[in-house]
């Protein structure tokens, strides 16, 4: 039967099967046997083609005539086979060859990069418990992207699904900053693959996003597909049949979101292609979520700030994910990471998170027990996206995977009530509700049903021997009585096996012994201590040798066919059991929503055990939120964990008040770490973290920006001083009231009177707003903004001059504490030059030329009384309503802490009319 391309979409409900077609992404797929790949394909020739036969039936068996002991068993075990597959119809794709065909205009797989693009399939059934989650980040998601077109341009649509994770993630900007949003997205996600409407690279004429994207991800592979497929109304009927009922809010969210809703579309109908497989009906998380729910870290701010991958060794685990990682499982890993890249706003949920960690530090028993607990859990992520999925073809190989994952189900499942137990006693609100969820009856009734089809003692298990004996045996025996009849004929298989070996030793008089590997099957290995070799050669009858230091391994021609042998009698177990586990995953289909909540549940707790443990190791402490940046002898939490001594601690200090902080100091003073070190207590305070400082006050930030040094770019031909100033123009035209903002060394790619400028107007611009801003610089003529305006401070950084008795030569000492008032150091760029070759008549005639330009440049400035005067009652105004807000003082402490206010004001003025009077008598 065939469709014309208008034709609805009805994803996983269709009679058609079979056959070669070609996709809308350019390949020709099939799902037949020994097909090959073709270009394109008629429509008459799609309608004329047959169906293949059954891959059941298509498998390597038993020969015709042959001896096998299962011989006597294909027709049954491949009629029980079919019957298992059609009891249950398997859902096709519901589309035909002609809403396939690609018109000659229409790309056909191209790459942005220049390489071929790749075909992302998984292997779901080699999971493992993970010690460290690092690796877990690896690259398996594939994102869909598509732009309104006229006046919608700008408004941008994306879907992205985990290889590994069943859960379809939908956004969709359309506000300020678009297009930046979406390359931080995307950097966030770490893509294995990005779709984009072919349209959007339409005769070499890429869109802006196009170029955005091809630019930014150079390494991933882009796949441009018809514009017809990015399709809304289908994109809603997919998530209504897919999302599981208990994520079915989400309806209400997208139903008007067409440009998230037409890229979900395009990407599950791709995902089906690709992994030749469909979600299960109703099994699918769907998710949609806002920029307003977490704070935004541009891609540059978190490469700047090394949150997940260290700038000069990308394997160093010398960034905040790395001193922070303590995860068990891979689940727990990836939360850490997607935390650290977003992290939260609300405060309520974080002071929750603080009071579970805080009751992990105070309860040894419950941390210790958590931490055992937790560390048994598989990737339950990765498990429930091969559970959910149903594979269009029913091979051996995916036969094998069904069966090692109901095998890692029940795995999962029985360590739940250690889980339980654990939590049992626990008083935080979010360990409770966790509990709660845990003691849901459903996950017993799972455990029944499986346990009502695999054997009691079968476990999860690793090594390729043990874990094959276990599928071979996962189905309880009197289930089915020809499976019962293969499993004895592969028992005794294994038996003659051994017995053959054993019979090789005995006749060459050596110590052979039976040994296994998934590549080779059984074979015999040897070890050559004290054994002589008749003639110093082993038998010819062993073929295949090996050697690895004092081991020999081979194999017989015997041996050999005993292997086949056994290959076939595993094959048909597998088919048979095969059957019997379908039924039982259709029922765990139903209770689908209890995994996810225990993936939700494990991957938290692991997470927050992992933030506690980083608090064993260094001394944290728990933050507070506020309306204040005030941290108490802070460190660089990077810094702590590799140097072997403790780093320079320094107070930092940010209010409404005086929310716009000038740093100077020397180069290698350290101010560019101690700018990072306040960003990045900044957001390990919004992931629910304890931070390394005695005592630290934050205030919600719902933006990040960093501007840090640069290199010229060669790739897009910037400068240094172009590079910045995209950066800069970014951070201005998406700054908000509650950002936080670092600017080191802004304009120092240019002539330094361009560079003052630009610095200038840039603070000016900042300075209406009431962000934090921490601005570090070595243009010292920027301090004056501290005269112009009462919510300007200067700091800067202290170093000491020491001179050698012996050598007559004065050396700087770098101290790396913050202290208040502008820098009182010049030239500390020659000071710099002189640690280095150059010789010292440059030196000494870049001083004189030096002296004479800032003679030139210098002019007195004048203090105003008036706006010092204004300066004193703003910063006084600022205090009060700070106390008003936030204090938790009792009226004896407040009465003696205004008293210090006014004490503080008085002298302030005292201070400010000596120095007027002082100029005045100097003039």
């Amino acid at each position: 039967m065939l469709r014309s391309s208008t034709d609805e979409v009805t994803p996983g409900y269709s009679s058609d099967s079979g056959g070669s077609f070609v996709s809308p992404f350019g390949q020709a797929l099939s799902h037949g046997h020994g097909c090959e790949t073709t270009s394109s394909l008629s429509p008459d020739a799609a309608s004329s083609s047959s169906n293949p036969p059954h891959p059941a039936a298509a498998q390597p068996g038993t020969a015709a005539g042959d001896a096998g002991p299962t011989s006597v068993l294909s027709s049954q075990v491949n009629r029980s086979f079919r019957q298992g597959r059609t009891g249950k119809s398997v859902p096709s794709s519901g589309f035909s060859s002609s809403s396939f065909r690609s018109g000659a205009a229409t790309p056909r797989l191209r790459t942005a990069s220049g390489h071929p693009a790749r075909t992302p399939q998984t292997e779901h059934s080699g999971m493992a418990t993970c010690s460290s989650a690092t690796s877990a980040v690896g690259a398996s998601v594939i994102v869909a992207v598509v732009e309104g077109r006229g006046l919608a341009r700008g408004e941008i649509g994306m879907a992205s699904i985990n290889l590994k994770c069943p859960e379809l993630i939908l956004s969709q900007f359309a506000d300020t900053g678009t297009y930046a949003k979406v390359i931080t997205k995307l950097h966030i996600l770490v893509p294995l693959e990005l779709l984009m409407p072919d349209t959007a690279s339409e005769k070499g004429k890429g869109t802006k996003l196009y170029s955005l994207i091809t630019e930014n991800f150079q390494a991933v592979a882009f796949t441009a597909i018809q514009r017809k497929y990015f399709n809304e109304r289908k994109g809603l009927e997919y998530i209504q049949q897919l999302c599981a009922p208990e994520f079915s809010t989400v309806l209400m969210e997208v139903q008007a979101k067409y440009y998230c809703l037409a890229a979900a579309a395009a990407l599950l109908k791709y995902f089906e292609f690709i992994q030749n497989s469909i979600y299960a009906p109703k099994s699918l998380k769907v998710i949609f979520t806002g920029s307003e729910q977490t704070a935004m870290i541009d891609s540059a701010s978190a490469s700047n700030l090394e949150l997940v991958v260290n700038n000069r060794d990308h394997r160093s685990e010398h960034t905040l994910l790395g001193v922070l990682n303590y995860t068990k499982t891979p689940g727990g890993g990836r939360r850490l990471r997607s935390n650290i890249l977003e992290p939260l706003v609300d405060v309520d949920t974080l002071n929750i998170r603080l009071d579970t960690v805080q009751e992990l530090l105070q309860n040894e028993d419950l941390f210790f027990g958590l931490k055992n607990a937790i560390g048994h859990f598989l990737d339950i992520d990765q498990l429930l996206s091969a559970l959910v999925q149903i594979p269009k073809q029913e091979t051996v190989q995916v036969a094998e995977s069904k069966i090692t994952h109901v095998i890692q189900l029940k795995h999962t499942l029985e360590l739940i009530p250690p889980l339980r137990m654990v939590l049992k006693n626990c008083d935080t609100a979010l360990l409770k509700a966790y509990s709660s969820s845990l003691e849901d009856n459903r996950f017993d009734m799972i455990l029944e049903q499986v346990k009502t089809v695999i054997n009691e003692d079968t476990s999860y298990a690793k090594g390729s021997l043990t874990m094959r004996t276990q599928k071979c045996y996962a189905v309880r025996p009197d289930i089915n009585e020809f499976l019962d009849i293969a499993r004895r004929a592969y028992t005794e298989i294994v038996d003659d096996i051994a017995a053959l070996v054993e019979q090789v030793g005995e006749k060459h008089s050596l110590p052979t012994r039976t040994s296994f590997s998934s590549s080779r099957g059984f074979f015999m290995q040897m070890k050559m201590e004290g054994v002589a070799l008749p003639d110093g050669k082993l038998p010819a009858a062993f073929i295949k040798v090996t050697k690895q230091k004092n081991n020999y391994s081979f194999t017989t021609a015997d041996l050999m066919k005993m292997n086949d042998r056994c290959d076939e009698a595993l094959r048909e177990i597998f088919h048979m059991s095969y059957v019997v586990v379908c039924q039982l995953l259709g029922t765990v289909h139903e209770h689908i929503h209890c995994l996810y909540k225990l993936s939700d549940a494990v991957s938290m707790l692991d997470m927050l055990l992992s933030l506690a443990n980083a608090c064993t190791i260094s001394d944290y402490v728990r933050p507070e939120f506020t309306d204040t940046l005030a941290i108490k002898q802070g460190r660089h939490p990077i810094l702590e964990r590799i140097g072997g001594q403790q780093p320079v601690s320094n107070n930092s200090y940010i209010s409404e008040g005086s929310n716009f902080v000038i740093i100077t100091g020397p180069n290698m003073s350290g101010k560019s770490t101690y700018l990072k070190q306040v960003a990045l207590c900044q957001i390990m305070a919004q992931i629910g973290s304890y931070v390394p400082a005695e005592y630290a006050s934050l205030r919600i930030a719902d933006q990040i920006f960093t501007r840090i040094g640069v290199d010229d770019d060669f790739e897009t031909s910037s400068s240094t001083f172009m590079v910045e100033m995209k950066e800069v123009s970014y951070i201005i035209h998406n700054v908000s009231d509650r950002s936080l903002i670092i600017i080191d060394e802004l304009g120092r790619g240019t002539s330094a009177e361009e560079g003052v400028g630009l610095c200038h107007a840039v603070c000016e611009f900042l300075l209406r707003l009431k962000a934090f801003t921490l601005f570090a610089t070595h243009f010292l003529e920027l301090c004056q903004l501290e005269t112009l305006y009462p919510n300007v401070e200067n700091q800067h950084m202290e170093v000491q001059h020491t001179r050698s008795a012996e050598a007559g030569t004065e050396s700087v000492v770098y101290t790396y504490l913050l202290s208040q008032g502008c820098s009182e150091e010049r030239n500390y760029g020659l000071r710099a030059a002189e640690m280095t070759a150059l010789p010292d008549s440059v030196i000494q005639e870049a001083k004189t030329i030096a002296s004479r330009v800032s003679k030139q440049l210098s002019t007195k400035q004048h203090t105003n009384p008036e706006t010092l005067c204004q300066r004193a009652v703003y910063h006084l105004a600022t205090r009060l309503l700070q106390t008003a807000r936030n204090s938790r003082l009792d009226p004896d402490s407040l009465r003696i802490y205004l008293r210090g206010l006014k004490t503080r004001y008085e002298t302030e003025l005292q201070v400010m009319g000596e120095a007027v009077s002082m100029e005045t008598e100097e003039e």
